[in-house]
Formats: structure tokens, sequence, C-alpha cells
């Protein structure tokens, strides 16, 4: 047998393909993998080079098929990958991926397809292929992805232990091409029952069924005494956890049982099964071949799909298809139920809209009753912006925020944020309370080697292109004296958290003064806060008063390049303490930011006793940069990772700032002293 073609190596012409199925014409995304993949959607008859395309095994199929045979056209089979989108396609969500197939359909026992061709022939004994396989499954395990992910991880399943049952839906091409037919359901059910007598079985519904778009093989009427239906959406990670063994027929979630460390009964012939993780009560007679979890994997998950970046638009590996579609599932998960927000900005709305708004939109309100009430009766979250927030906000609303990568211009200067951060807690600038970016900081400890490598990639982005919170084109600073050089960060003095991070020491003047009685011999650079050298804030100091401490002032320099020049960093709570962590830098704090007290700096401030975690560096930095934060694509308007954004920052490539905000910002900086009306 010859191999399957790489779908990702198209020609210079693109192959014709003809289809008689109309969700190839009327799925924009459909069409759009396609066209990528090198294969031209067409209509009528194929000629000597061309091909016929079908969807599967679906209704239309045959169409398909009595042309390719009648003209001797070859046959590409067009399914859904095996991580396909949040929610099911009935509801509208397109898919993330395809699996296109020269030999057959993966679901098809009666004949090998491209997928088992490579599962039976393949080396897959390459190192780095065997790594991204097993960084890739610890990747879909914590971020709870699985081929639909409408659900929250958070909700509980059934308490263990239990044998899990997983149902499919009625009519399905992978149950009749499977070598299985409805009565196969009943039978296993049948030996789950008998294998594991006083164990209480646990039927899992699909999500189509719960959908209420299709039916499945079990019902209300199969529970009863030692069987439970589940019949709501749970993460599939956290059923395996609690199932003592694992029954399915062909169900994909039979695959990923195999991955949670499960071997599971298998009663049909997927694709997944014969390869020596399954027990196999049909087995597939050609399938001999004994694999590791990460060799299929890799085979079904990294070889053969043809997956897509929507952000991008262009075809990409399983790494940025899995960002992709973490973002948009954790946007999903998170902004279901709608939200009511207060205290909001006029020029923020759209923005928030934006960020938070695609699934249940977000109600905008001023009057804190009538916002209660409305959360009250449509369930909607209550959200305000943290640093206008009073301190009774009822228990878990959240508190929004700008994040830590958020443009490339002030926020003051009305420029849209990249980032933003929700806080059903607290929120991180304010020490008098517990955060839940303080709780990611706390369990960042735990998080697998792949995290913290991805995190330390990130990190080696941020610092190879200069990249910061603001982005300002600044130059940078200019004969600065020799010496131990010390940068000493400026706040505006009335931020949010300088009052509640700060006891001692809580101004620009105060912070000079005790770093240079603790360093009485070095060098002190003393950078203003961009807002308060923009005229935006409050903080700004007499250069008389700050060289009675400091030995240069470094007003609109680029404060990376200071970061380079010095060699130490002395702040309250900036963030720019953070970013010099980032770089290598020894920090001194003398408040209580949000990256001081878990041993990665020197802290003369009152810290929280509960910071008693101590994550590596890059641990921080997922929990800061990438748990943390939501981000919103730019260009496409879509959730995504913060790997995009750095990307967007680092080319330049964002959308100008609206001129109604550009005009506005021009006003603002005219009526500084009138800024509380827009911040």
């Amino acid at each position: 047998m010859t191999a399957p073609p790489d779908h990702e190596a198209a020609g210079p012409s693109p192959r014709r393909l003809f289809v008689y199925n109309g969700g190839f014409l009327t799925q924009p995304r459909v069409r759009r993998i396609l066209t990528l993949a090198g294969w031209q959607v067409s209509l009528g008859a194929p000629g000597p080079e061309d091909w016929v395309g079908t969807w599967g095994k679906s209704p239309t199929a045959p169409r398909g098929e009595a042309v390719a045979g009648l003209r001797d056209a070859p046959l590409l089979r067009v399914e859904d990958s095996f991580l396909r989108s949040v929610r099911t396609g009935r509801e509208g969500d397109a898919p993330i991926g395809l699996n296109l197939d020269t030999r057959g359909v993966h679901f098809d026992s009666s004949t090998p397809s491209d997928l088992e061709y490579l599962l039976a022939t393949h080396a897959l004994d390459d190192t780095a292929l065997l790594d991204r396989a097993r960084a890739a499954i610890d990747r879909l395990q914590s971020a709870h992805l699985s081929k639909y992910n409408a659900f929250d991880p958070e909700d509980a399943v059934p308490k263990a232990p239990y044998v899990l049952v997983i149902d499919q839906t009625r009519g399905d091409a992978s149950i009749t091409f499977g070598g299985a037919n409805e009565a196969t359901f009943k039978e296993m059910l049948v030996f789950a029952r008998t294998e594991h007598p006083g164990t209480r079985v646990v039927i899992k519904a699909h999500p189509e069924t719960l959908a209420g778009q299709r039916p499945g093989h079990f019902s209300a009427e199969d529970a009863g005494g030692p069987v439970e239906l589940l019949d709501r959406a749970v993460s599939p990670w956290r059923l395996f956890e609690g199932a003592t063994a694992v029954y399915t027929v062909s169900s994909q979630l039979g695959f990923e049982a195999i991955f949670a460390g499960h071997r599971p009964r298998v009663f049909g012939q997927p694709f997944y099964a014969g390869w020596g993780l399954t027990q196999d009560e049909n087995p597939v007679a050609r399938r001999e071949r004994h694999l590791s979890r990460a060799q299929l994997f890799a085979a079904a998950m990294i070889l053969y799909p043809t997956w897509y970046d929507p952000a991008r638009d262009r075809l990409c590996q399983i790494e940025d298809a899995i960002d992709l579609l973490d973002a948009a599932a954790r946007a999903w998960r998170e902004d279901r139920a709608g939200y009511i927000a207060l205290g909001m900005k006029p020029w923020k709305r759209k923005h928030l809209t934006g960020f938070f708004g695609a699934a249940k939109g977000v109600i905008f309100e001023t009057d804190p009753a009538r916002a209660a009430s409305e959360t009250t009766t449509s369930g909607a979250r209550l959200m305000h912006w943290a640093s206008s927030a009073p301190a009774d906000l009822p228990e878990g609303a959240l508190r929004v925020e700008d994040g830590f990568l958020r443009s490339r211009g002030l926020g003051a200067a009305l420029v849209p944020p990249l980032s933003l951060v929700r806080d059903d807690h607290g929120i991180y600038y304010d020490p008098t309370r517990e955060s839940r970016l303080e709780q990611l900081i706390a369990a960042s400890t735990d998080l697998p080697q792949s995290e913290l490598r991805r995190a330390e990639r990130l990190v080696r982005k941020l610092t190879e292109h200069g990249l910061t919170k603001y982005n300002l084109a600044l130059p940078a600073a200019a004969g600065l004296p020799e010496g131990h050089r010390i940068l000493v960060v400026g706040q505006v003095e009335d931020d949010a958290s300088v009052r509640l991070g700060c006891d001692a020491v809580a101004g620009n003047l105060a912070l000079l003064e005790r770093t240079r009685a603790e360093n009485p011999g070095a060098v002190l650079v003393y950078k203003p806060h961009p807002d308060v050298e923009a005229g935006l804030r409050p903080g700004r100091l007499i250069d008389a008063d700050a060289r009675r401490f400091a030995d240069a002032i470094a007003a609109d320099c680029n404060p990376l390049a200071l970061l380079d020049a010095c060699d130490e960093v002395w702040t309250m709570t900036s963030l720019l303490g953070f970013e010099a962590l980032l770089r290598g830098r020894a920090v001194t704090t003398l408040g209580a930011p949000f990256y001081a007290g878990w041993g990665l700096t020197r802290d003369l401030g009152k810290i929280p006793a509960r910071r008693r975690a101590r994550p590596r560096l890059a641990a921080l930095a997922h929990a800061v940069l990438i748990d943390y934060p939501r981000y919103r694509d730019p260009v496409s308007g879509l959730p995504c990772p913060v790997e995009l954004i750095v990307e967007r920052l680092a080319s330049g490539e964002l959308p100008q700032t609206r001129p109604q905000l550009r005009v506005l910002s021009v006003l603002q900086t005219v009526l500084a002293p009138l800024s509380r009306f827009w911040r």
C-alpha cells in the first residue's frame, strides 16, 4: 500500500474535488480548510484527474460513491476531526479541523483507512513526535478538552466508584460501519452490570442527545437501582477519574478514556481498538500491532488530521488547534450565563462586549439595585470594573481589569485592551483579600512539565520581541551614570495597587528616599509612570525633589531598555517589577504586588501570610500570563491564546483606534484634572 498523501503539502494547482452534498457549499469553514489543504470544491462531473468528495458515510455519500464509480474517480472521505468545537455542529459551531481520508473513513472497519494505515505501518518511533503527543495529552486533560466542550469542568460528576457506560446517538454511522447495532448497546449494559456486581453503573449521554438533537440508545427507563443515567454535560476527564471501568461501542470517549489511564471494554470496531490498548469484544483480525498510548495519539491526532487556525486563517499543528479551542471553550464556559455589568465607562463597553458577550451578551447598568434584580431573574453574573467596585460587592460577582499584556498604547489614552482579567474572589492588585490569581500561583507548583515549557517559551518570546504591558514606542535612555544601577519605578500615586498594597512607603518620593537609604553607593535611575508622564494621573515629582535621591531621571524612556541598563529594580507594586523578574533582574518590593511573597523577590513590605507556595519563575509566568487573563484577537475578534497576542504585538498587526476615541483621548489630555470621569 502507498502512503496517504500529505494534505498540507498541496501543489501549485489545487486538485478539483467534486461534491454532491450541500454541506460542502453551505459551511464556509469546511470549504476553507479544504481550499488550504489543496482541494478546489467543484460541482458537475469529474474529469480524469479529478476527485469526488463525500462526507464520511453520511446519507448523501452514496451519491458521490456512485459518481466516482461511473467516472472511475478516486474518493476523498471528509469527516470532523477528533477535536471539533465547543458546541455541536447542529448548534452552529464550525470544526477546528477535518480528517481527509483517501482510503476509507476512520470508523468504517470493513476497509483500512488512512488512519489505520498509519497505525499499522508508520514507525511511530520519533522521540520528538512522541514527546509532542505526551505534551498534547497533558494539555487536553488539564484544559478539560474533548471533541465537544460545552460543559463546565467544575460541575460535579457522580460519586465514585462507578462503571462508566458510554451512549451514542441512534443511527450513527460509526455504529453501523463499526460492526455493531442497537442491540449491542443493550448487550453492553448487561455485561457492565454482570461483570461488576454491586457497583453502580453510570450511563453517559451523547452531547447531541443532551442538546435534544438526536436520541440515544438509553433513556430514563434504563435507569434505576444500580444504573444512573447522566443526562447533563460534564467533563469527560473528571468522569474518567471516578470510573473503575469504561464500556463503549465505538464512541470517541473510549479513545479519550485510554489517555486517562483506562483500558476500555469495546463492543464495536472503532479506529482505536485492536492495538493492545482496549479489551475488544469484537476484534478486527487484521489489527495485530501493539502500540503505546503516545503512539496511538501521535497517529490519530498529529499525523492524520488537518488542523485549522481560524484566527490566522491557515492550516496549523495540533498545538495551535488546542490553544485556540482552549480559548474558545474557556470563553463559553465562563460566559454562558451572560453578564450584568456595572461601573463600566461608555468607551469600554464595546470592548467588554467583544470579550465577554459572545455566548449570552453583556447588559450594562448604572443602577446597582436594578442590576442585582436582573441577575436574580436572568441568572446572569454581575461584573464590575474593579477599581470602582464597592467593598460590599455581592459574593460571586466578578471584578474586571486590564490584563498584563494590554495594548500598544496607554489605557488612559483610550487604546482598546487585548487582554482582560475577571476575578471571582478579589482582584490581583488588592492583597487585603485572596484573589483568583493568588490561587492560580499557589497551584502552579503542580503544573506538568509541558505547561512549564510553554511558559518558558512565552517568556523567551516576550524578551526577544521587547514586549511589555503598554508597548510604547519610546527611545532608550542615554547618558546614564556608571556604577551599580538600580531602576526605581515610579507609579500613579492614587492607583489601587498603591493604596491597597503599600503601608510605610506609599508614594514616589518616599520610594526614592527608602531606596537611597538602603543603597547609599548605588546609582539610582528614577522612571516615572507613563500615565503620570502623559499628565493623565497624579504622582509627578518636581525634578529638584527627585534629584535629592536619584542620580538620573529617565523620563519618556523605554522601560525595557532601562531594565537592560540596570542591575536591579526597586518598586512599590509596579508591574515593571514582574517584567524585570521575567528578564532575570533582582527585584525588591516595598509593597505587596501580586508577584511578591513567592520567594522570587526581596520583599520589604507587608506580605500576606497566605502566600506560602514557592513556584518556579516559569510557573509564576504561567499563572499570570496564561491562566489568569482572557485574550481576544484584535484581527479576527475570536478568543485566543496569549501566544497570538504576542505575535500581533510583535508584528504590529493591530487595528487602528476608532477615530472618536482618538479625539476623546486628545480632549482628555487637555482636561487631565477631570480624568476621573473616563477612567
